[in-house]
């Protein structure tokens, strides 16, 4: 059974966290498979360039990080202060860098008037 993230995340506790991701079935992230003999070493780059960018989006600094053929390591250290400091609409922008997100937050991101009722429901996300 899974747990959620906010049961697993305690900023009070520390702000640093060491993620692990993993390939499944043999799969291969990175470097050359002796099986098949297929080289996907031209991932790393592709993994390295994604971390970086997803750090400069939210209030994440990565810390180290380590692309391995069939996982990943990171040490992120979350930065609470410049996410507190964030606007609602400065939020919704970075989310809209990697998701197109609702109606509702596009809509507000556009300065478009919303009804009292949608103004609530977004502050509530």
């Amino acid at each position: 059974m899974t747990t959620a993230r906010k049961q697993l995340i305690s900023l009070v506790d520390t702000p640093y966290y060491h993620c692990i991701s993993r390939c499944v079935r043999r799969a291969f992230l990175c470097g050359k498979d002796k099986n098949t003999g297929q080289n996907f070493e031209h991932r790393r780059g592709w993994v390295e360039d994604k971390l970086l960018a997803l750090s400069e989006t939210f209030a994440i600094d990565v810390c180290a990080y380590a692309i391995m053929s069939n996982h990943t390591h990171m040490v992120l250290f979350i930065d609470e202060d410049t996410a507190k400091a964030w606007s609602t609409k400065e939020v919704l922008e970075r989310w809209h860098k990697l998701l197109k997100g609702t109606l509702i937050t596009r809509q507000y991101c556009r300065d478009e008037p919303l009804a009292d009722y949608l103004q609530e429901t977004l502050a509530r996300s």
